[in-house]
């Protein structure tokens, strides 16, 4: 399954965040895959695709950095995945 993950950050803690990464990286763990991320320009907010099979794995990833960010998670299916449970009524 695939998630998009949106993380707000802290304002004041975005300095923090971004050294937290380069010393410790994305810190996943076995079971979560990372696929791509976009920032926002004003760089305060981040939207990760994320993959697992494992939602407590997710979990346990945004419990080292939920000091820095809040996050929502939001399920996604792929544009043609969105096609197929239309036209088959699905939905």
């Amino acid at each position: 399954m695939q998630y998009m993950i949106v993380e707000h950050f802290h304002r004041e803690k975005i300095k923090e965040l971004y050294g937290r990464f380069a010393a410790k990286g994305r810190m996943l763990p076995a079971g979560l895959t990372y696929i791509n991320s976009w920032i926002d320009e004003t760089v305060s907010t981040c939207y990760q695709l994320m993959e697992t099979e494992d939602l407590s794995a997710l979990k346990e990833w945004i419990n080292k950095w939920n000091d820095l960010a809040d996050f929502e998670i939001v399920p996604v299916i792929s544009s043609a995945e969105a096609k197929e449970k239309v036209m088959t009524n699905t939905i």
